[in-house]
C-alpha cells in the first residue's frame, strides 16, 4: 500500500471536525497525510485542529474561489499521496474503511462504498444510501442520475492527475460529479456495497448530497451540457 492523503474542506466545521479526524486518524499510517483545506472558517475550526497536535494534518487556505468545490479542488492540488481519499468535516469513517477500499483499489483505479445515513447524534435516520437512493454504476446514469456521495470515494493518484483541474464554472460541476465521470469513462471504477461511512445530515451541512436537488430544470440541463462538454475536451489527454 502506498502513501495516503486524505483530502477534506472545512468551513466552519468546529462542531464535528475533532471527531471526524478522530476517525480517520487511527486508521492511517505514520506515513500518510491528511490535507486539510480551509475556505475561511470563523469559528474554532483551525485553532481544533492545531490543538491536535499531529504532523499528519497539513493544513492550507483556499485563496480562490470560494465555495465547497473549489475547497476541495484547493485540497487535492496539494495532495502527494499515491491513494487518495475525501472527506467531509462532519462525517465519522467506519473502523476498516481505509483498508477496504484500499483493497479494492488494488484492482480497480476508482472506488466509492455505501454510507449509513444517520441524525446530528449519529442516530441511523435512513440507513444505506445504496438502497436509499437506488444507486448503480454506469456513466449514462451518472450523467442523468448522479448518486455517488463525495465522501464514499478513494482514487489513485492517476486519477487525480487527469482529472485536475476541475472546469471552471463549479456551479456547473461540482468535484463528487465530476471525479466519478472521469473514472467511469476513461478508468476502472467499482462500488462498493459496504456502509463505511456515517453520512451525518444536519441543518449545515454544504450540499446536499443524498437529498432531493434544490436546482431547477433550466440549471440541471446546464450542468449536464458543460459537464459533457469538458469530459469529451479532457479526452485529448488520452492521445498525448
Amino acid at each position: 500500500m502506498g502513501k495516503i492523503s486524505v483530502c477534506i474542506a472545512t468551513y466552519n466545521g468546529e462542531k464535528f471536525i475533532l471527531e471526524q479526524l478522530n476517525s480517520i486518524l487511527i486508521q492511517l499510517s505514520l506515513l500518510d497525510e491528511i490535507i486539510l483545506s480551509d475556505d475561511g472558517s470563523s469559528d474554532k475550526t483551525l485553532s481544533i485542529v492545531d490543538d491536535i497536535k499531529d504532523g499528519r494534518i497539513k493544513v492550507y487556505s483556499n485563496e480562490g474561489e470560494k465555495g465547497f468545490t473549489k475547497n476541495f479542488e484547493n485540497a487535492l492540488d496539494k495532495a502527494t499521496g499515491d491513494i487518495i481519499f475525501l472527506s467531509d468535516q462532519d462525517d465519522v469513517w467506519v473502523e476498516g474503511k481505509v483498508n477496504k477500499m484500499v483493497l479494492e483499489l488494488n484492482k480497480y483505479d476508482f472506488v466509492v462504498s455505501d454510507a449509513t445515513y444517520v441524525d446530528e447524534n449519529l442516530n441511523i435516520t435512513f440507513g444505506s444510501h445504496i438502497k436509499h437512493q437506488n444507486m448503480k454504476q454506469g456513466l449514462i446514469r451518472t450523467i442523468f442520475l448522479p448518486r455517488y456521495i463525495g465522501a464514499c470515494m478513494a482514487f489513485k493518484k492517476e486519477v487525480l492527475e487527469f482529472a485536475l483541474p476541475f472546469p471552471k464554472k463549479s456551479k456547473y460541476c461540482v468535484h463528487d460529479y465530476w471525479l466519478p465521470l472521469i473514472a467511469e469513462l476513461y478508468f476502472k471504477f467499482n462500488i462498493i456495497e459496504e456502509e463505511l461511512l456515517l453520512f451525518r445530515r444536519h441543518g449545515e451541512n454544504a450540499s446536499n448530497a443524498g437529498l432531493k436537488s434544490p436546482y431547477s430544470i433550466i440549471h440541471r440541463l446546464n450542468v449536464r451540457i458543460y459537464t459533457i462538454i469538458h469530459l469529451i475536451m479532457r479526452s485529448s489527454r488520452m492521445f498525448k
